[in-house]
């Protein structure tokens, strides 16, 4: 059964991540932009980092610039974006394709898993997608869904 564990995916600042790293955690996967009318979501994400990571739960941010053009920076601009406005501390990776014959492996599987309104094809930006502390994906939400609603699916993971 693939998990988690299976994928890699390049750190915003460079350098493959193994995402086994994250094993026994619980995993809150989105994919990012930085001029979205969606991207004030990142202060709910970072919130949710800090209030429940020493509890075992990690975001993880994939940037992608196939809505719109919303992401057209650099990792660096991306970076210094996210810092800059959002106080953002929690994993970042590259810019990604999360859609199409380039989406990354780690988002096909994603996709596979959970199904949305539009089948397996991310619709905008900010879907996310809830990993359990076993690896598999549990649930799938899209862009409108705040970070803060779904505290209460993430609590219940954690305590699993």
């Amino acid at each position: 059964m693939t998990t988690l564990s299976d994928f890699q995916a390049e750190a915003l600042t460079g350098g493959e991540v193994n995402l086994g790293d994250y094993d026994g955690k619980v995993v809150l996967v989105v994919n990012t932009a930085s001029e979205c009318g969606f991207t004030p979501q990142y202060e709910g994400l970072e919130q949710l980092w800090k209030e429940l990571g020493d509890q075992g739960l990690v975001v993880l941010g994939f940037p992608s610039d196939q809505f719109g053009h919303q992401e057209p920076g650099t990792e660096t601009e991306i970076a210094e974006f996210c810092q800059r406005n959002y106080g953002v501390s929690f994993p970042m990776f590259a810019k990604i394709e999360v859609n199409g014959p380039g989406t990354h492996p780690f988002y096909q599987w994603l996709k596979s898993e959970k199904k949305g309104m539009v089948g397996g094809a991310i619709k905008w930006n900010f879907t996310k997608f809830l990993i359990g502390r076993d690896g598999t994906v549990l649930e799938r939400y899209g862009s409108v869904k705040k970070p803060e609603e779904l505290r209460g699916d993430i609590e219940q993971a954690l305590a699993r």
